[in-house]
């Protein structure tokens, strides 16, 4: 029989809770989200007089956990729309509705006691064959099977989301001992397929796999950090984006986090696995001890290494720990010449040999540190589990590591490696050296396009599983490459579709990329079927390449910038009117010029996690790559008879003149980013590449014809020129907006009317085309504008002049 999950249930609504919730709704899933009855009214209820028997009152809690988690930054949901697709209830009037559930997830307090009356609860009411899980951290699945009936224990499992659901990726199923095979099968799949996650099967051991590696590597980290006199901004700059951790790196990390969680983890695993040979590591040290009697937890508390004070003047500082003093201090910039050396070194994982060859305090850093994680990494095998890559992917999917342990050891070369833990005074797990002995040298090959991994107890190298629903760009670059410049990669995806992969810096697109680009559409023309737009960098693309487009400004090469920019047009244009389907599929950061490639594609394949917008005004001008064109095309192609034309031309306007950005590609389709019925968002970015080349075979085969260039665009002339003109002339007497503002406003309410039209018009694509880069140049001859340019360049960030 076919599993199919419609509905679930969550019991219990805290932060987790709430979290999981959301993201079922998410996906489309019926939730229905239950807590405990409050045991007294609260001073609120007591004024409305109401008792404990009002259905207000006794979902008071579930009501007020979901909300708060609702109004929380980031979002734990892509659309605040879909919080209807969530129940609530408590455990009292409304548990009975677990029957209608296709699977029951646990997430209480983590107390075996409540956990087990939980569930002595939910087995009344649970119908046979349903999905049972818990999502502990901690307490071992086998304890929580204690006492329950043979279908539950045949459908129960732990399933540890990582908190925040929505963006931390990593799904750990931990068996219990009479969980059913088919019961895995569908867990593993529905987490990787549905809900977009790294799902990693686990063995029932103290914290499992993702906090076992996670908190050691903290712990350790804690630990060296006195040893080595370090300040906490010198392991943040150490272990952030140098080695492709999270800016928030490890201090802001677990202020984030809050240090009581990561306390409450490491205290059980102390208890937990006496037989570590690193167990002295997770006893706490001083510092910890202190903070925690202070309740110094981070951003929970106000203040945890890190803590924000205002000053006299009313400026903002954020001020740092002193491990040595527990005293706050401004804070110091840390410098390393090591870390310099890998300033060009743009592959992170080609930055680890430099590092661990550095002859100052971070070369000594990185030695100690690397070397304790090989070591314990290796012999955690098969304790936690029997496949390293199941290690390496659950640090990535649950802690943001760009790389894990095994493939920063392969970067290094596994020989360099144990030799450098020899001389730090760790020592691998014998398995290594016998892989060395068998003449394998490294943890990973590619062969054939796909990874395999050295698995120990077979002692050769596998294929790691599930990669047939994934194309993955390291794999097939070189075997696969059919172009190549400075900013592009085209690769052969088969089928006849090509893909075009930016590697820019940032992957900001420029004349490279979009040189790369007309090839890849003279070939597919030629030779292929159709053209998918997509690339596995942190970012799709940060928009154009605006320090070449600075120094034309400055030089006052104005002829050439004309030429640029009507190049970066008709490349946006002949995406739009290639004889071939062509397919963007942007994810993470898609502003400006990529946001106008994807909106010029005949179909858009968005990660979930999609942040789009045309962000030009931040920088002085208009989107000048065709973006205002469309925005003003989508608009007019939503006017209706009998409408008020001019408020949907209003709020396209305003989009580009707020530079609104999604914060999820299910946002974009109110932005007229994204359209419904023609373009689709996948939850889950590793299969993105597949499903966008899936999908352009299918127009392809489906009868593509090229298609015929717009001149049908209502335009509304003066009527909308005029409207603009005083909303702009009010926001500036408002002081909501400076002059330049305004002036970059009045430009764009130019080319979005059409121009200065006696009366409602039909016009050309190219007739927008030409007013918007018109306007485009202007703005880059105004001294604001190339001061904001500057700035941009400059410190990564808008300046408001």
């Amino acid at each position: 029989m076919k599993r199919r999950i419609n509905k679930v249930a969550i019991i219990g609504s805290g932060i987790m809770g709430s979290g999981i919730a959301c993201h079922f709704a998410n996906i489309g899933v019926e939730v229905l989200l239950l807590d405990i009855i409050p045991r007294e009214l609260n001073d609120q209820e007591k004024k409305k007089g109401l008792t404990l028997e009002d259905k207000q009152v006794r979902n008071r809690l579930v009501n007020d956990s979901l909300q708060a988690s609702l109004k929380s930054k980031p979002s734990p949901i892509y659309h605040q729309d879909f919080a209807k697709r969530i129940e609530t209830g408590n455990l009292q009037d409304d548990i009975s509705k677990i029957s209608e559930a296709d699977w029951i997830i646990e997430v209480v307090v983590e107390r075996l006691d409540i956990k087990k009356k939980v569930f002595d609860d939910l087995e009344k009411h649970r119908k046979k064959g349903t999905l049972i899980s818990s999502n502990t951290s901690g307490i071992p699945i086998q304890q929580m099977n204690e006492g329950r009936s043979e279908d539950f224990k045949k459908h129960f499992c732990g399933t540890h989301f990582f908190n925040p659901p929505r963006y931390l990726r990593l799904f750990e199923i931990i068996p219990g001992p009479d969980t059913s095979e088919e019961v895995l099968a569908f867990l593993n799949e529905y987490g990787e397929k549905f809900l977009g996650k790294t799902s990693v099967v686990a063995k029932d051991t103290p914290a499992f796999i993702g906090n076992r590696v996670g908190i050691f590597s903290i712990m350790s980290l804690f630990h060296m950090v006195k040893e080595m006199d370090l300040t906490i901004e010198e392991v943040d700059k150490l272990t952030g984006p140098v080695i492709g951790r999270p800016k928030s790196a490890t201090f802001r990390t677990v202020d984030v986090v809050g240090l009581d969680t990561l306390v409450h983890v490491a205290n059980g695993l102390h208890k937990g696995v006496p037989a570590d040979e690193q167990h002295d590591l997770f006893a706490l040290p001083d510092f910890i001890g202190t903070m925690v009697e202070n309740e110094w937890f981070g951003s929970k508390s106000g203040q945890g290494f890190y803590k924000k004070i205002k000053n006299k003047d009313g400026s903002s500082e954020i001020q740092s720990l002193d491990l040595n003093t527990m005293e706050y201090r401004s804070g110091k910039k840390a410098n390393f010449a090591t870390l310099e050396q890998t300033k060009t070194i743009e592959k992170v994982e080609d930055r680890f040999k430099v590092l661990i060859n550095g002859k100052d305090k971070a070369g000594e850093f990185y030695r100690k540190n690397l070397s304790a994680l090989f070591a314990y990494v290796s012999n955690r095998i098969p304790e936690i589990t029997d496949e390293l890559y199941k290690i390496d992917d659950a640090m990535k999917a649950g802690f943001g590591w760009e790389h894990g342990p095994f493939q920063i050891w392969d970067a290094i070369g596994v020989e360099k490696g144990i030799e450098m833990m020899k001389e730090e005074g760790f020592k691998p797990a014998p398995w290594v050296n016998e892989m060395l002995e068998k003449d394998e040298k490294s943890f990973y090959t590619v062969k054939n396009a796909n990874t395999y991994y050295y698995d120990i107890p077979k002692k050769e190298q596998l294929k790691v599983p599930g990669q047939d629903a994934f194309i993955i760009l390291d794999n097939i670059r070189e075997s696969k490459q059919v172009f190549k410049n400075s900013g592009v990669v085209v690769e052969d995806l088969g089928d006849g579709i090509l893909n075009v992969e930016f590697r820019s810096k940032m992957n900001s697109i420029g004349g490279d990329v979009l040189d790369g680009l007309n090839k890849a559409l003279d070939i597919a023309e030629r030779d292929y079927q159709g053209l998918v737009v997509a690339n596995n960098g942190q970012n799709f693309s940060v928009g154009a390449n605006i320090g070449m487009i600075f120094m034309m400004a400055v030089e006052q090469e104005y002829d050439e910038l004309n030429a640029a920019i009507k190049y970066f047009q008709d490349t946006m244009m002949r995406m739009r009117y290639s004889s071939i389907p062509t397919v963007a599929a942007p994810h993470a950061m898609t502003l400006g010029g990529g946001c106008e490639l994807s909106m010029h594609a005949d179909m858009v394949v968005a990660a979930a996690e999609t942040y789009i917008g045309l962000v030009e005004f931040g920088v002085g001008v208009i989107p000048g790559g065709g973006g205002s064109k469309e925005m003003t095309l989508r608009a007019a192609d939503t006017f209706h008879k009998d409408d008020v034309e001019l408020n949907r031309l209003r709020a396209h306007f305003l989009t580009i003149g707020m530079a609104k950005v999604s914060t999820s590609a299910y946002e974009a389709y109110d932005l007229n980013i994204l359209q419904k019925g023609k373009d689709i968002v996948v939850v889950n970015p590793d299969r993105q590449l597949a499903i966008a080349k899936k999908h352009a075979l299918l127009i392809a085969e489906n009868g593509y014809t090229k298609p015929i260039m717009r001149t049908d665009i209502k335009v509304l002339g003066k009527q909308a020129l005029g409207a603009f003109l005083v909303g702009t002339d009010q926001m500036f007497a408002g002081k909501y907006i400076s002059e330049h503002d305004k002036k970059i406003a009045n430009k764009l309410a130019y080319v979005m009317a059409g121009g200065d039209l006696s009366e409602a018009s039909y016009v050309s694509e190219q007739y927008l085309l030409d007013l918007e880069r018109e306007a485009f140049l202007s703005l880059t001859g105004e001294r604001k504008t190339l001061e904001r340019l500057e700035h941009m360049i400059k410190k990564g960030k808008p300046l408001r002049n």
